[in-house]
């Protein structure tokens, strides 16, 4: 999963609303989130993570906006997770056995993804996404400070559960056992189809044609499916941790199902799909019996439609 995408040019005005929308919205999960969570000089330790990653944010936008460019944009948000998470390990008092865990969910996650996605800038060269915002400061400013709100709120429940107290911490249970195989399982969907899209992209037959081998002849975003499962692994493993307000990690799953379901994910590649693909008949077949997301356990058999 890549950052949020932006779909629109927004003007100057709508830029500047989006800002401050997103700082309002983490600072709000951020004192909700702190409850009962451990202080470093009076503060809240998941306040400081969520204040660090709007202002890592910031900070490289300033390179990347004298530059004019976006190619460390996704690494950046990467990143964030791996320094913030190891940071609240170290800073935690007496982290147990759920925080290393959850630390770990989290590093490993953004060390994939930031690699995947290191390679992939490297080979496109630009970021097409961009070419139309990072020429006006407000508008470039706006996608950084919203990858702030989008690794705030991702990893809320991971944080949450690691800076909490000492005190407040169940031991690890069954229902986090569960969890870390729910994680596991995600990342392993994740993984093999972002490989089997890769390796399909690689062979020059396939140019201009769409995937639906292997995970994706069983849905047509196997990765988006892993990447929500993934989450949702890691909220269960921090659930026996939450109390009161700290349920605000809720939003976590909630949010990245949201942004992949109904934002930046899957609407856009239908619609890409759909235009390149749509007057063709395999096309319509693969895409009227396969589901969008959840995949099915049986490869269903394609018929084919005329267009």
């Amino acid at each position: 999963m890549s950052s949020p995408t932006p779909t629109r040019t927004p003007s100057s005005r709508s830029s500047l609303i989006a800002i401050v929308a997103a700082l309002v919205i983490g600072a709000l999960v951020a004192l909700a989130g702190s409850q009962n969570g451990a202080t470093l000089g009076g503060i809240p330790l998941f306040s400081l993570a969520v204040a660090a990653a709007f202002v890592i944010q910031i900070i490289a936008f300033i390179p990347a906006m004298l530059f004019r460019t976006e190619r460390f944009f996704d690494l950046t948000g990467s990143l964030t997770f791996f320094v913030i998470s190891a940071a609240l390990l170290l800073l935690t008092p007496m982290p147990d056995v759920r925080s290393w865990i959850l630390a770990g969910m989290v590093m490993l996650w953004a060390v994939r993804l930031g690699s995947f996605l290191a390679l992939r800038v490297h080979k496109a060269g630009s970021d097409g996404r961009f070419d139309e915002i990072k020429g006006s400061p407000v508008r470039f400013l706006q996608v950084w400070v919203i990858q702030g709100a989008w690794v705030s709120l991702t990893a809320a429940a991971a944080w949450i559960a690691i800076s909490t107290d000492a005190a407040a911490r169940p031991p690890l249970g069954w229902l986090s056992i569960v969890g870390i195989v729910v994680w596991a399982i995600g990342m392993v969907i994740e993984v093999v189809a972002d490989a089997q899209k890769s390796a399909f992209r690689k062979d020059p037959r396939n140019r201009d044609e769409f995937i639906r081998t292997g995970l994706w002849s069983r849905s047509r975003h196997p990765n988006y499916f892993g990447e929500i499962v993934i989450w949702v692994g890691v909220f269960v493993t921090a659930a026996p941790v939450l109390s009161g307000w700290q349920w605000v990690a809720l939003l976590s799953p909630l949010f990245v199902i949201l942004l992949l379901t109904r934002v930046s994910g899957i609407p856009l590649l239908e619609a890409r799909a759909e235009k390149k693909w749509g007057d063709r008949g395999d096309y319509i077949a693969y895409r009227d019996s396969t589901p969008v997301l959840i995949p099915r356990l049986t490869r269903p058999r394609e018929r084919v439609t005329t267009a």
